[in-house]
């Protein structure tokens, strides 16, 4: 008969999480959690990289930082079945954008009833749904597993990390009942491994370069390039190679290429620039939207890379594509810019970038310019502005590979978490979220201020505050620019009023807040909330607009 390990499901949950290389588990409290604080207790490893906040959605948007920075997986623990669903948003913005990460979350399965361990009543009447949390988060993660037995519980730890590291990577999801969390288990489990990223095929990149060698004037169009920073410096190397003008798509979520590169043509929006309209060969290096809408070019060839490059998430995607390479885009743009003759570099027609005059009212361009020209060499830009975005992207030029971060995919709040996993990735580094007073109502602005004075990890906010929602008010006026609400003035729904004063949010967590209303003291309050992060404060910029 098999003898105990010795070891209760709880231990084994962190020891198969530190053998598969998962180094911080990011976390909000729930009562289901309880036999693993045992553990944690007597786990020396863990005591440093178990982070814990106070909201599921910041414990996410921490998981989802810390693994954009740093391309390693981590784990994340939240509250049972409401708040496994309050992690649903990030997890579908994970799962979009194929960044790993194993969700936990626990359940019980007795119910007090004997033998089973005294449990709350509350696991009966209000935390309880047929299939589980699995059954609940199944549609926002790429694999979901209610565990149904203890003796699986290692080789299931070990499963989802792997799961979770497999192309196309993305995060997956394991309820733990709390009686298997105590359960003494039997036996131990197998040696096992993370895989690798699979190479895009040789056939797919010999047909790519023969496309590639024979076109007249290629152009690439990428969008999450960035993503690995070294695929910034293979794509460099191929675009020099071809001679060949790189533009990013309309949302960029990476720094992708290197802004002031002779190459680089700027970010495509509305109008088909001269170079794309006149090329014969479009290679798309993962690109979700290089155009809109698809059915807008179809008269050149294009060839498509990614590690998932025709997104089947996405129930619709139209582009043309006459060679598909699937798998790992570094090592696939170092093999092509090798199987291709260097060739003189096309002209690309760049966008002048004017220095703004200063405004009578503070405006977008005002703040992008001066944050610019304040940002330290080796910061980080976190970015969660939907109108004001473009005109950053545009400003904030000097990013290195690995320095910007887009927050939102779909849904707003997430900045304010994002910014922090990114901090707690890389300590030494200032980071900066720049965020909408929209956005910033929807992010858990107290459980992440309050994680951001717990940990240690100071940010500097750059609130945009418009006071109100400028993206939906362009929506009522594009749809009806003669309509009811043109007519009376006002949108309804789109103020936010009456005013915040949102400096005494940060500084309620020990920080630094001040408001902003005169253009000419952006810059040196700029320079005053980096100074206040560089000593450890938390810092809220908040910048006035023009109201909407």
């Amino acid at each position: 008969m098999d003898s105990k390990t010795g070891i209760t499901g709880s231990q084994a949950i962190l020891r198969g999480l530190r053998s598969m290389g998962v180094e911080c588990i990011f976390a909000s409290p729930g009562s289901d959690w309880a036999p693993l604080w045992e553990a944690l207790a007597a786990d020396e490893f863990w005591k440093s990289r178990y982070i814990s906040s106070r909201h599921e959605e910041t414990a996410m948007g921490m998981a989802l930082g810390y693994a954009k920075a740093t391309g390693k997986l981590p784990a994340v623990m939240v509250h049972t079945t409401v708040g496994a669903q309050h992690t649903t948003m990030i997890a579908r913005s994970a799962l979009h954008e194929r960044i790993p990460m194993v969700i936990l979350a626990g359940e019980v399965i007795g119910f007090a009833e004997p033998p089973s361990p005294k449990v709350g009543r509350q696991w009966l009447r209000l935390l309880t749904d047929l299939g589980g949390p699995a059954e609940l988060m199944k549609s926002s993660v790429k694999w979901s597993f209610g565990l149904n037995n203890p003796v699986i519980l290692p080789q299931t730890i070990q499963r989802a990390c792997q799961l979770a590291m497999s192309a196309p990577r993305g995060p997956v999801f394991v309820s733990v009942p709390t009686e298997y969390m105590i359960t003494e288990l039997v036996g131990e489990p197998p040696h096992a491994v993370l895989p690798q990223l699979p190479e895009v095929s040789d056939q797919a990149l010999a047909e790519m370069a023969t496309v590639l060698n024979g076109a007249k004037s290629p152009v690439i169009i990428t969008e999450e390039a960035g993503r690995d920073p070294a695929a910034v410096e293979a794509l460099v190397a191929l675009a020099e190679t071809l001679g060949a003008p790189v533009f990013e798509a309309w949302q960029p979520y990476y720094a992708n290429f290197p802004h002031h590169h002779p190459l680089y043509g700027g970010v495509l929006f509305e109008d088909i620039p001269p170079a794309v309209a006149s090329a014969d060969v479009v290679l798309l290096v993962e690109s979700v939207l290089p155009w809109h809408p698809p059915s807008k070019i179809v008269d050149k060839k294009v060839l498509v890379l990614g590690e998932d490059p025709l997104h089947p998430r996405l129930p619709f995607w139209g582009f043309r594509a006459d060679v598909i390479g699937a798998g790992n885009v570094t090592n696939a743009l170092r093999n092509l810019a090798k199987r291709l003759p260097k060739r003189a570099a096309q002209p690309v027609a760049k966008e002048h970038i004017a220095t703004p005059a200063m405004p009578k009212v503070i405006d977008t361009a005002w703040v992008a310019h001066q944050l610019a020209e304040a940002m330290p060499a080796d910061g980080i830009l976190v970015n969660e502005t939907i109108t004001h975005r473009l005109e950053l992207h545009k400003r904030m030029d000097k990013l290195a590979p690995g320095s910007f971060f887009e927050a939102s995919y779909g849904g707003l709040g997430v900045g304010l978490a994002l910014a922090l996993g990114t901090k707690y990735a890389h300590r030494k580094r200032p980071v900066v979220c720049t965020i909408g007073d929209g956005a910033f109502h929807y992010n858990p602005v107290v459980g992440s201020f309050g994680a951001a004075q717990e940990h240690g990890l100071p940010i500097l906010v750059v609130l945009f505050n418009n006071q109100g929602y400028l993206s939906q008010k362009r929506d009522v006026s594009n749809y009806y620019p003669q309509g009811a609400a043109a007519k009376a003035g006002r949108v309804i729904g789109t103020p936010i009023a009456p005013a915040v004063d949102y400096a005494k949010l940060a500084q309620a967590y020990g920080g630094y807040g001040e408001k902003v209303t005169n253009p000419a003291d952006v810059r040196a309050a700029i320079d005053r909330g980096l100074q206040a992060v560089a000593k450890g404060q938390l810092a809220l910029l908040d910048m006035t607009l023009a109201p909407i």
